[in-house]
């Protein structure tokens, strides 16, 4: 398969790159530009942490540690990629994480001084990396370019956590990347849809599409859940393809159920949702999980005991608490994908069984019912674990 190009943002900490990265992915979405955000820094971001409550978000991101084998993770997960990338690496790179810079292609600088654009200079070329922007940030002022070359240099300004960037230097970077990034977008589909081990190919982008929605990055609402059902063929297996919602994916895969789903993850090509084992977990599981109980419900709050888990390897040694499911279940935590449809469909039997996002504050989504009250699509009131006092720990 090609090498994609994969672009890491580089800077010191707390010079705007999260909110630069994200800024930049939101609107390659709006132009139907291909690509995928790695983030190689177990920081606990994601695009969660610019569009929550900044309130909660500081209650509830958790810091993971750069080991080795994170390191080692992502430099294959950057080898083997599927689609061009944005790499955030993080802010402090030792010697020992700079292996990762070695599979990127180009890179965008954000630094705030002389001595810190010297340094990141100084990392790029050790390791022959493209330089394609030069940028200064500040946190007032307007924003401005000094040259527009072959390397974008200028200053840009305001890039708080929970704002967008934009201005002139801005529009000029999404230019630079949007050329580097140029991929047919029906070939890269026709190139993934070859690979799929099922003929039942759901993309979600088309099905937005059709439901009058943007056709890339669409915004999906918990109100279009019963269209989704009414509409998708649920009688064969199904592979699901596409940017979508940790609701919306465990949703399908509840619904499709007994019928297997296979879903595409940039990092690892079509993965299956594992078997998950009941029990509780040991010291070592990858995920641990907080209990949380409420009058109508019980609330698992699952975290990754690293910020990496390997589908490959670690997927087999999860552990879930088995619970009676004449009750509610709200589930909840910073997880990929697949481990998201895993959950769903281990919990599918439950009374009802909704899904958490850091964006509804206190609420969480019901994604699948057997109860008169609350029905797929209701919210339920469920605070997040951090801020319950006397979480049970299993």
């Amino acid at each position: 398969m090609e090498t994609f190009p994969a672009i890491f943002i580089g800077g010191p900490p707390h010079s705007g790159k999260s909110v630069l990265t994200y800024s930049l992915t939101q609107e390659l979405r709006r132009r139907k530009v291909e690509h995928y955000v790695l983030r190689a820094c177990p920081d606990g971001e994601g695009d969660w942490a610019n569009e929550a409550a900044q309130q909660v978000v500081r209650t509830i991101r958790v810091k993971g540690a750069f080991t080795r084998e994170f390191v080692e993770n992502i430099c294959r997960d950057l080898a083997n990629r599927h689609l061009p990338l944005l790499v955030d690496v993080g802010g402090r790179p030792t010697p020992e994480q700079e292996v990762i810079f070695s599979y990127c292609t180009h890179c965008i600088l954000l630094t705030k001084d002389e001595a810190s654009r010297a340094e990141w200079l100084d990392l790029a070329e050790r390791h022959a990396i493209i330089v394609i922007a030069d940028i200064t940030s500040a946190l007032e002022g307007e924003s401005y370019i000094i040259e527009r070359g072959p390397v974008l240099r200028g200053v840009i300004t305001g890039l708080h956590r929970g704002t967008t960037a934009r201005g002139p230097v801005f529009d000029a970077l999404v230019e630079k990347v949007a050329s580097i990034f140029d991929y047919d977008r029906e070939e890269l589909r026709r190139m993934h849809y070859a690979l799929s081990p099922v003929e039942n190919i759901i993309d979600l982008d088309r099905l937005a599409g059709y439901f009058g929605l943007p056709d890339y990055g669409a915004r999906w609402e918990p109100h279009h859940l019963q269209r989704v059902f009414d509409e998708l063929p649920f009688q064969s297996p199904m592979a699901l393809y596409g940017r979508g919602p940790n609701w919306l994916y465990a949703a399908i895969a509840v619904r499709l159920h007994p019928q297997p789903l296979y879903q595409f993850d940039v990092r690892l090509g079509w993965v299956k949702p594992p078997a998950l084992t009941w029990g509780l977990p040991s010291e070592r599981s990858p995920v641990q999980v907080e209990i949380v109980k409420r009058p109508d419900h019980t609330r698992l709050e699952f975290k990754l005991t690293r910020a990496y888990i390997d589908y490959r390897t670690e997927a087999s040694q999860v552990r879930i608490p088995l619970l009676p499911f004449d009750q509610g279940i709200v589930l909840s935590g910073k997880l990929p994908l697949w481990l998201w449809t895993a959950l769903a469909l281990a919990y599918k039997d439950a009374l009802w069984l909704a899904v958490y996002q850091p964006q509804w504050k206190d609420k969480a989504l019901v994604i699948t019912s057997r109860a008169d009250e609350p029905i797929v699509g209701d919210y339920v009131i469920s605070p997040p674990v951090s801020i319950t006092p006397n979480p049970t720990r299993v």
